[in-house]
Parts: structure tokens; sequence; C-alpha cells
């Protein structure tokens, strides 16, 4: 359900409980308390709950009738509301010994312990609000025993499972029945169908055995709200549901309801939300349509076919329509377009056809407009902004020609604009431009011209216009677009030099240029993209060397420079550099290649330069040798003349560096500074070898918390990492050491190993064993796919398999096999280490916490880890629990069959979405597939694992498995020796409840 609403629901949930509250009598107290005996009952409950701070105005000393808390109705009590009390004990029997309460409101404290049936001895009782409590256990047989005069019964988000108890049909009183949010995994009554004075029922959010919505409760003729959302509800919505005349909400969504949906919904003339979404529903929409208060339709996300009836223009209190992810052909009846108060229209995702309605927007004040991904023709109607509150067009991927309207030149509450994949030409209106809210222009894919914009809206982060007819040069203004995250204008018609102002452009983290006129040298100054992460400039005629700073970007990942005419060296710079993708292919560059890319990895990165040479020979270049130096042609003079130059500054570095090293040793003496190293594993080498070692020719990586270094600590070849903090990281010295040392005791094969730490006052070395294939993502992400020697694909299935199997045998051991568990929280492609075999292992632990108790969650006062792994509940809450590695292990699932990253998609999709929506539009398994897995002996296992990817990847925790089963799954799929002794584990319960029609479900 989308936030507007949420939020109009959740607005008319709570006017409907203070409607109730205000409703129910106050009776005078025919059974009077004496007020000193109620005050003292009243103060026992203070003590019994441990005199919470949110009490302590409960004192003798004052009339408790005057306490907030306390309601009083002819000087006795009849209401005690306690919200957000800090109440962490049970409820006390004498609770009830305050014989005319009415009204107990104790929500969103926490009281632990099953339910109290304490409360059946408030025999006046008629509400009762227990939710958002820590109440655990069963709702018991005999709830009936409450008082029979209840009429709200609040238990919601609280943790009972088993089944709802049939006894709950015989409060014939209740109106309200508020069960949302727990944890009950058996049944519910259709003997709720028995409480004819009901008007609110919820039982969202509960993962019930499979059900159907019972036809019991058809006889519910008061009910007004229904909520039954993420229920696990089977079989078709019942024709009676259209006897619930008091209807206003339903929402049935994200279920497993198939059929069509009953005409008789249609008819309720009180009916104002309807929300079906994320069903199975099938079959044309009902073609007889009234329902006068009918405001928000939402059907989406289901599998409708047939067209959208005319009949929908009569729904004049309509605000918004969502039909997207179905199957609709056919043209929008023009009488939608006419409606009054439509503003938010979703068709995206369908077979819609014909031309768009022209007069979307001109009768009502549209919002947000979403076409996207239909076969519509003709323009894009002209009136959508005409009411001045548009916020999105989204049209992309249809059949739409001729120019933007000139109204969206003139709307400045336009935020995002999505036009590309169409066929729309012209020049781009100038007030679209400078729109000064706009956040995203994305218009890639069309017949636009003209010129770059001299100034663009101080808003816009995301900047798309590949694939046009864009010409000009890119204009020095461009230093005020300084808000510019991404930049894609590849294949247009821009010419001229890359103006030094780009580099102004402190936020970019993508350029794209490629496919252009450009010509010249590169601006010299680039430091200030230091956000800058892919970098594509191919296919221009750019020229002059390669700047060295481009190597000092600290966050590069990916650069092309490919058929350019670039000449000179490759700098050095880029062997300290985060490069993990390079083509610098089809230039003029010379020299011998950085040591960081002489491996396969980087295979067909360096070809058609004839000057450049390797001494790896699958790279395709020329062995670095005798003849590569004279092909430099210096002067033998010169040559003489600077080796003895050489020899003489070598042999006064010589004296000097004896005589610095004396020095140090004399002041570290009288300083009594020592570095401290602590080992976890048994070493083979002092801390005097990894200090020496620390120098910039030993750099391979550097990351928000340091540098990482290769250092050699044999002869025969034995190599560790060293990660060393950065100085002016400040440490807390007591809790890194206890962090670390949870780190080095962890023994597992697919844990990097923490060797030892090293440390100083002033620094802090991290010592792990020397991963020889680096990370994971260098080999899958790579454009030029990496061969072993005998030419064949090193990352085939049955490596991408290993290496998911192994990652998770790790994941699974901190999750299950440690005490108290360890959570990742930053689980990436780029966090999985290789050995020369290819056997993966977990690395980087700089975010890991650990869980207070197994299953508990943690709430971190920040949320980090990297965006397209983040599970969306971390985002949202900063709540973490094992689930949230789980989903980023999902994500590497994905990339392992895709190929793609997982930020693959805009600033607002992830890989996981994206092959959500994949799946859900019902487009064939090979075509998410990477091209070098298209093997059909692999296809089941590899079809198998997919599944798996996207269900560790549901939006919903509780859906989402634990790692031990994920990796019992994998090793199903995998070899027999990865398979635990005779006792395979049967996958089938968990795969079967996921088929594309189920769990292939994702907003």
């Amino acid at each position: 359900m989308h936030a507007s609403s949420s939020n109009m629901i959740k607005n008319g949930f709570s006017f409907v409980f203070i409607i109730l509250l205000l409703s129910l009598p106050f009776h005078g107290n025919s059974q009077n308390n004496d007020p000193n005996q109620e005050q003292n009952i009243l103060l026992g409950l203070k003590q019994q709950w441990s005199n919470p701070p949110s009490l302590s105005h409960w004192t003798p000393s004052s009339d408790h009738c005057t306490w907030p808390e306390i309601a009083c109705t002819s000087g006795s009590v009849t209401g005690l509301v306690i919200i957000n009390g800090s109440i962490t004990e049970a409820i006390p029997l004498s609770i009830c010994d305050l014989n005319n309460l009415t009204h107990i409101d104790l929500q969103l404290n926490y009281i632990p312990g099953h339910f109290p049936t304490v409360l059946y001895n408030c025999s006046k009782l008629e509400y009762l609000d227990l939710s958002n409590n820590y109440f655990i256990g069963t709702v018991p047989d005999d709830l009936d025993r409450l008082s029979p005069q209840l009429q709200v019964l609040n238990l919601s988000a609280n943790n009972f499972t088993g089944d709802i108890p049939a006894a709950i049909g015989r409060l014939l009183n209740l109106r309200a029945l508020q069960l949302t949010a727990n944890l009950f995994n058996g049944s519910f009554p259709p003997d709720i169908g028995h409480l004819s004075n009901l008007e609110e029922l919820s039982l969202s959010y509960n993962a019930f055995s499979l059900q159907s919505i019972p036809n019991s409760f058809a006889k519910l003729k008061k009910l007004r709200n229904l909520w039954m959302t993420e229920a696990n509800l089977i079989g078709e919505i019942p024709d009676s549901i259209g006897n619930m005349s008091a209807l206003e909400s339903l929402d049935l969504s994200t279920n497993q309801l198939s059929g069509g949906i009953p005409g008789s919904l249609f008819l309720l003339s009180n009916l104002t939300f309807m929300y079906l979404y994320n069903n199975r529903l099938s079959g044309p929409l009902p073609q007889s349509v009234e329902a006068p208060k009918l405001q928000i339709l939402d059907v989406s996300k289901n599998t409708l076919n047939g067209t959208i009836p005319i009949d929908f223009g009569k729904l004049t209190s309509l605000t918004g329509l969502a039909l997207n992810f179905n199957q609709l052909s056919g043209e929008i009846p023009a009488s939608i377009a006419r409606l009054p108060q439509i503003v938010n229209i979703k068709l995206f995702t369908n077979n819609l056809s014909g031309v768009l309605p022209p007069e979307f927007g001109r009768y009502s004040k549209m919002e947000t407009f979403q076409v996207s991904e239909n076969q519509f023709e003709g323009e894009v109607p002209k009136y959508l902004c005409e009411n001045k509150v548009l916020r999105g067009v989204v049209v992309f991927d249809n059949k739409l020609r001729g120019g933007l309207p000139d109204s969206l030149g003139d709307c400045s509450s336009l935020e995002v604009v999505r036009v590309h994949d169409n066929k729309l030409s012209g020049r781009i209106p100038d007030g679209l431009w400078t729109s000064e809210n706009l956040t995203s222009l994305m218009i890639s894919n069309n017949l636009f011209s003209g010129e770059l914009p001299h100034k663009l809206g101080p808003k816009v982060g995301l900047l798309e216009l590949m694939n046009n007819h864009f010409s000009g040069s890119i204009p020095p203004s461009i230093s005020s677009w300084e808000n510019l995250k991404v930049m894609r204008a590849s294949n247009n018609l821009l010419r001229s030099a890359i103006p030094q102002e780009l580099t102004a452009l402190a936020s970019l983290t993508i350029l794209s240029l490629d496919g252009n006129q450009l010509s010249g040298s590169l601006p010299s100054n680039i430091v200030s993209w230091a956000s800058l992460t892919s970098l594509n400039l191919s296919r221009n005629q750019l020229s002059g060397g390669i700047p060295t700073t481009m190597g000092r970007l600290p966050d590069l990942n990916s650069l092309d420079l490919s058929e350019n005419a670039f000449s000179g060296q490759i700098p050095p710079e880029f062997d300290s550099s985060r490069v993990s993708f390079l083509n610098v292919s089809s230039n003029r560059l010379s020299g011998r290649i950085p040591s960081l890319f002489e491996n396969e990895a980087f295979q067909g990165s360096f070809l058609n330069n004839s000057g450049l040479c390797s001494d790896i020979a699958s790279l395709g270049l020329s062995t670095c040798g005798a003849e590569t130096r004279k092909s430099n042609n210096f002067p033998s003079g010169l040559i003489a003349a600077v080796s003895s130059t050489a020899a003489v500054a070598f042999l006064a570095v010589c004296l000097y560096t004896m005589y610095v090293c004396r020095s140090y040793r004399r002041r570290k003496q009288v300083s009594g500074s020592t570095w401290k190293l602590t080992s976890f594993q048994r070493l083979n080498f002092t801390e005097a070898i990894i200090l020496s070692s620390l120098r910039d020719e030993n750099q391979i990586g550097s990351g928000g918390s340091g540098k990482v270094f290769c250092v050699p600590i044999s002869r025969s070849g034995e190599y560790v990492a060293v990660k060393r903090i950065w100085d002016n990281v400040k440490l807390d010295e007591k809790q890194f050491l206890a962090e670390i040392r949870i780190l080095g005791t962890m023994r597992h094969s697919n844990i990097v190993k923490l060797l030892c730490c090293i440390s100083s006052e002033t620094s802090k070395l991290l010592v792990y064993e020397y991963m020889e294939n680096q990370s994971l993502d260098r080999w899958l992400h790579s454009r030029n796919r990496s061969h072993n020697i005998s030419g064949h694909v090193v990352l085939d299935w049955p490596k991408r398999l290993q290496i998911a199997i192994g990652a998770a045998h790790g994941l699974t051991y901190m999750h299950h096999h440690c005490s108290p568990p360890i959570i990742h929280r930053d689980v990436k492609s780029s966090n999985i280490l290789l050995d020369s075999k290819f056997n993966a292992k977990i690395a980087d632990f700089g975010l890991a916490r650990k869980l207070i108790k197994p299953g508990e969650p943690n709430t971190m006062s920040v949320v980090a880890g990297s965006f397209g792994y983040m599970a969306p509940e971390y985002a949202q809450t900063r709540r973490v629990s094992e689930k949230i590695d789980v989903y980023s292990f999902g994500v590497i699932l994905l990339e392992l069959i895709t190929g793609k990253e997982g930020h693959y998609g805009d600033e607002s999709l992830s890989l996981a979405e994206w092959a959500w929506r994949h799946i859900q539009q019902g487009k064939p398994i090979l075509d998410i597939m990477d091209e070098d897995l298209k093997d059909p002996l692999y296809l089941e296992d590899i079809t198998t694992i997919l599944k798996l990817g996207l269900i560790c990847t549901s939006t919903s925790p509780s859906s989402r498995p634990a790692m031990k089963d994920v990796l019992q799954i994998l090793l199903r799929c995998g070899p027999i020796s990865d398979k635990t002794n005779g006792n395979e584990y049967d996958a089938a319960p968990l795969l079967q409840s996921s088929d594309p029609e189920i769990c292939f479900q994702s907003d």
C-alpha cells in the first residue's frame, strides 16, 4: 500500500477509535469504590510495575482522578490509559479490583508473557488495547470470558502464535477487532462472521495457514473496514462480499487470491478504498460499475486481462487508479481523463494501445501520470500540468511521437520525467531543463535534437540523454550543475573538447560521454571527481595522455577510454587505484601496464595498443624485455649518464636511510613508543617484516577506513594482505581490540583469516591471509570476461555455484554456529574474496555486529551498507537481524546468474527489483541469464538458484529463509562431494511455495 493510501487509512482508523471511545458509555458506579481504596490500588499497580518513570507523578498527595492516565466518572476510576509508559512487567491481578473499569489502553509498552487472563475479572470492560507489546503464545480458547460488554479489542503488533480461537465469535458486542502484525500461523475462525455489530476487522500481516475468505464474513452488515493484507488468503473473492453494504475500505492485497473480481464490489455505494494488488486475480474487469464514493482503486500486480471498462468513467469520486502489472489491452476510455478528482494514474506494464486521451490533467489536479511499458502511440497529453501540481511523468517504453508539450516547460512542480525509449523528437522545452524541483530527467533512446542547456535545474541529480541527436559542445557553464550525480549522454553528436569546468562537479558518480565526437586532451585537474565511480569516454576522438590524477580518484571502479587516440604511458598511479573494470584498447598507448592489471581479469583491456607490453602472455601484449627497452631509442650516452647518476643517488639514499633508521631506533628507545602485535594464528613473520613493506608500490587498494597492501613474507612467494587503518580514524582501543578478537577467533575455511593485529599509539594494522584472485566483483562484472589458459570461461556455472556455496558456508557459520550470532551488514560481491582455486571467503567485517540473542533484532544508530544490497527494512528502520545478510546474499545469487551489478538500474532501481519485475512480467528466465551461462546442461539448477535468490530478496524478512536453509538448497545443486553426509536437504517445501505465480511479488 502506498504511503498516501496508508496514511488515509491510518487516519481513518484513528478517527474510528476516537468515535468508538467517545461513544462508549461511562456508567455510574453501582459498586462505588472508596476513592482512597482506588488510589491505593493504583499505587500498588505502579509498584508492581517497578515504578516506571512515566508514572512518577502518581503520589498519595495528589488526587488520582487528576492524573492524566486516569479517567473518572462520578469520582470512580473508569479508564486507565498508559501509552508508551515503559512498563516491563506483567499486568497484575489487582487491576480488576477497580470495579468500574471500562477502558484499558496499555499500547506501546514492553509487557511480557501470555495473554493476561487476569482481565477476565474486569466485568465491565468495554475497551481493551494491548497492542505493541511483547505478548507471546496463543490467544486462549476461552477468550469469551472477557466482559460480554467488550466493544474494542486490539492485540496488534505482538507475538501471538497459533490459531485465533473460535471463542472470539462469542464476544457479540465487539465493534472493532484488530489482530494485525502478530505471528499467527494457524487459522482464523469463520465464527468471526457471528459478530453482527463489527465495524472494523483487521487480520493483516499474519502468516496464517492457507485459507480462503469465509462466506460467513458476508453477514457482517455493519462492517466498514476489512483489512486482510498479507494474510495467506487463497481461493476466490466470494461474490457475497458485495452484500456487506456498509463497506468503506477493503484491503485484500498481497495474497494468493485467484479468479475474477466480483462485480458486486463495484456496486457498493459506500466503498471508498479498494486494494486488491499483488494477487493472482485474472479475467476481465467488471463492466457494470457504480460505487459513487470510490476514491482509490488498486488492482495492480495481478494477471487481469481484457479492456478497461468504459463504465470506469462513472467513478466520479475516484482519485487514484492503479491497474499496473496486468495484461490489459485496448485503449484507455476517454471518460477516465475527464474524471474531476483523478490525480494519480498507474497503468504501466500492460498491453494497452491507441492514443493517450489528450484531456488528462485538464479537469483534475493531476499529480502522477504513469503509463510506461505499453504500446501507446500519438503524443504526450498536453494538459498534464494544466493545474500546476504535476510531480511525475512516466511514459517510457511506448511508441509515442512528436515533441514534449510546451506546458512541461512551465511546470515548476515536476520532479521526475521519464520519457525514454519512444520516438519523440524536437527540442526539449527550455523551462523543463531548468525546472526548480526536477530531480530526474531521463529522455534517452529518442530523436531529440538541439544543444545542451547552459543552465540546469538546481535539484537535478540524474540526467540521461543517451542515443539522441544532441549536438554542439558541452557548455562551460556546466560547472553550475552542482547537484548532478549521474550524467549519461552516450551516442549523440557532441563535439569539441571536454571543458575543464566539467571537473567542478564534485558530486558526480557516473559520467558516460562515449560515442560522440569529442576531441582534444582530457582536463588535467580532475581531483575534484572524488565521488566518481564510473567514467566512459570511449569511441570519441580524444588524444593526449591519460592524466596521472585519474589513477588517484579514490572511488573510480570502472574506466573505459577505448577507441580514442590517447598516447603515452598508463600512469603508474593506477597501481593503487580501485579500478576493477578497465578498457583502454584501440589507442596509441605505450610502456608497461601497471601491475594491478597484470592478471587475466583484464584480458582484452589493452588490445590494439602496439606499444604496450606485459609479462602476462594471456593479455595479448608483447613481452616487456630488451626489445621493448630498445624501442625507446634513447641515445646510449644519455643512458650511461642516467645510469651513473642513478648509482650515485642510490648510494646516497642508502646512506641516508641507514642514518634515519638508526636515529629512529634511538628515538624509539628514548620515547618507549613500540608496536604491539596481537596474534590470532601461528605466524611465520614478525612485525618488522610487515612494517618495512608498507610502501606505495605494495598498495593494492583502499577503502573508507584505510589502505590495503600486499606484503611478501617469504622468498618462496608467500604473501599477506595488510589493512592500515587511517591515522585520523579515532578508535576506542578496548572496543577495537574486543571486536578484532572476535574476528580473530572465528575459524572457518570460508571466512578470511585474520592473522594478527599490529598497533601503536597512532596506527592500527590488520593482517589477513592473501587471496590471489581478489574479489568476486572483479571477475563477475568485467566487460571482457575472464578466461583461463585453455580459453574456457573461468566463471562458468560450476565455478559460480562453487563460489555461492562457499560464501553460504561462511554466512551460515556466522549466523548459526557463533554465539552470539554475528551479522556482517555489508555482504556484497566485492567483499567475497577468491583464493587461487576460486574458493570463496567472506571478508571486510568493518560493519559486523553481534546479536544479543539468536534471532533477536538490534537497532543501529546509523544505517551503513551498500546500495543494491541493503535490505529494505534495515534502510527504513535501522533494525538488523540475520535476515539482512540473507537479503544481501540473495542479491549476490542474482549477480552470479545475471552478470549484472547489485546496483543495476537507475537510482531508484536495484538488481533485486529489476529481477522481480522481469519475472512478474512473465518473461523467459533465459532472458535474465548471463550470456555465458546459457548451457542447457545447467538450466534446471540455474532456475532453482534464481528462485532462491528472489526468495532471499523478498521485501518481508519473515519470507526469507535462514542461511542454513539457503546453504542446503545450494548443496542440492552442487556436486556430490558438496552434499552433506547422506543427509540431503529437501528444498521442495520452500521452492514449491515460491513459483512465479506466488512468490515473485515485490513492490
